[in-house]
């Protein structure tokens, strides 16, 4: 038995032109460890919640094996997070989240990204996003995908905003002990459908079905 077939994730594939999208194994996972250590924003920026990125390089390491790992072990249809490693010509560059509680009865999914700091602006984020929603609409059959960004992250809100998300609100959380504002937003089944040609990239999926059976997706018979 290979990994895949052991656990299903590992062979879930979305391909784009010289982008993919899949689970990293370890040994993939300690190079995109090395990414992320060489910079994921300027220094004056704090994109994320908890910061994960940011302390000596051995910190910066051990966080995302941690965060990888755990997310990982705690996949079930109850709640799961797809931490897929974003692979530009084979080489690992960032990452791209799908995850949802309850999927199966809400159909609702959210996304979250980083990239290396030397591969920004280049259109990869928006297009690894637009692969994202692929897998979560084409794929997962979602009826509606989510996503935040801090007000004072306009690359993030601007790829979002690019794409055609509609506005879902705007909530204030603690980050590093100071109010910030996080800008809410929601694409439905809907939008997605209706999305302008140029949004429509040649995406391929591999081992869905899979997936969507071990982590139930699909109603009982």
């Amino acid at each position: 038995m290979d990994l895949a077939s052991a656990f299903p994730p590992f062979g879930l594939r979305v391909a784009c032109g010289d982008l993919e999208l899949r689970l990293p194994d370890d040994a993939e996972l300690f190079r995109l460890a090395d990414v992320a250590v060489a910079g994921v924003h300027p220094p004056e920026r704090s994109p994320f919640l908890f910061p994960w990125n940011v302390g000596e390089p051995d910190e910066v390491r051990r966080n995302l094996l941690q965060y990888h790992w755990s997310s990982r072990g705690k996949m079930s249809p109850d709640a799961w997070a797809l931490e897929l490693a974003v692979f530009r010509d084979g080489e690992p560059i960032g990452v791209q989240s799908v995850g949802a509680k309850a999927f199966g009865v809400t159909r609702s999914a959210g996304t979250g990204s980083w990239l290396g700091l030397v591969h920004h602006g280049q259109g990869i984020g928006k297009r690894m996003r637009l692969m994202a929603l692929h897998l979560l609409f084409e794929g997962f059959d979602a009826a509606d995908a989510r996503t935040e960004a801090f007000d004072d992250n306009p690359e993030s809100n601007g790829v979002t905003r690019s794409l055609g998300y509609a506005p879902n609100g705007v909530g204030v959380v603690d980050r590093k002990g100071e109010a910030a504002t996080e800008n809410r937003y929601r694409m439905t089944r809907e939008m997605w459908d209706a999305r302008p040609e140029v949004h429509r990239p040649d995406v391929t999926l591999e081992g869905v079905a899979p997936v969507r059976a071990m982590l139930k997706m699909d109603p009982e018979p």
